[in-house]
């Protein structure tokens, strides 16, 4: 069923309101998929986004997909290919560092809602103008991190934007103050030690304390 852009938005813009950190999720082994999505949701944290940077990352998302609760997005979105393995994986959203035309089309076509890249005003007004509303700020702390979004938000208060790409937990509560920052991605919630390791409580407290940032 294919989507509207406003449409898509507003339904980023749902996930973005249901905790102020997304995890952004690197996921080497799919059996851990399960356990992570399960101590991510219990900690607070319940959108999800598997980066498809790895060859587990889409069995990731078919298991994370089953857990009660959480939100599965795929990020990385870069071809239409990767909008159709989403889909089938049971991705709720998709994420994008940037956007193409054929990217916005495959993601509208296939009716998944997408949280498209932009970096610059004129990137941000170009998915404005197609009736992206909700957008991520990326390469965040690369583009000019706090001061730069605050900059970009006064002529442009209409769009919301999740940042990500060098989000930490000292410096996320600094964007989530800002008018136009939904939520923020970030990936520390789920180091790679402690999801190789299993330590699936410690990761749990670690979700536990960003869901109360910007609080």
């Amino acid at each position: 069923m294919p989507i509207h852009p406003s449409e898509a938005s507003r339904r980023t813009r749902e996930i973005c309101s249901l905790a102020p950190i997304v995890p952004v999720l690197v996921v080497e082994d799919s059996a851990h998929a399960q356990p992570l999505a399960e101590a991510l949701v219990a900690g607070g944290l319940p959108a999800l986004e598997v980066t498809l940077r790895t060859p587990a990352a889409l069995d990731a998302i078919r298991e994370m997909a089953q857990v009660p609760g959480g939100v599965v997005g795929a990020g990385t979105l870069i071809t239409p290919d990767d909008v159709q393995a989403a889909v089938a994986a049971g991705a709720q959203f998709g994420v994008s560092p940037g956007a193409t035309e054929e990217l916005l089309a495959a993601c509208e076509q296939a009716g998944l809602p997408l949280l498209p890249g932009a970096a610059t005003a004129s990137e941000a007004m170009r998915l404005l103008a197609r009736g992206y509303d909700m957008q991520k700020f990326f390469p965040a702390e690369a583009s000019g991190g706090v001061p730069a979004l605050k900059a970009i938000g006064a002529p442009l208060p209409q769009i919301s934007f999740c940042p990500t790409g060098g989000i930490t937990p000292t410096n996320a509560a600094s964007y989530l103050a800002l008018s136009n920052t939904a939520c923020a991605g970030g990936s520390w919630v789920a180091p790679k030690n402690l999801v190789q390791t299993g330590n699936w409580h410690a990761i749990e407290n670690l979700a536990q304390e960003a869901a109360k940032l910007g609080h």
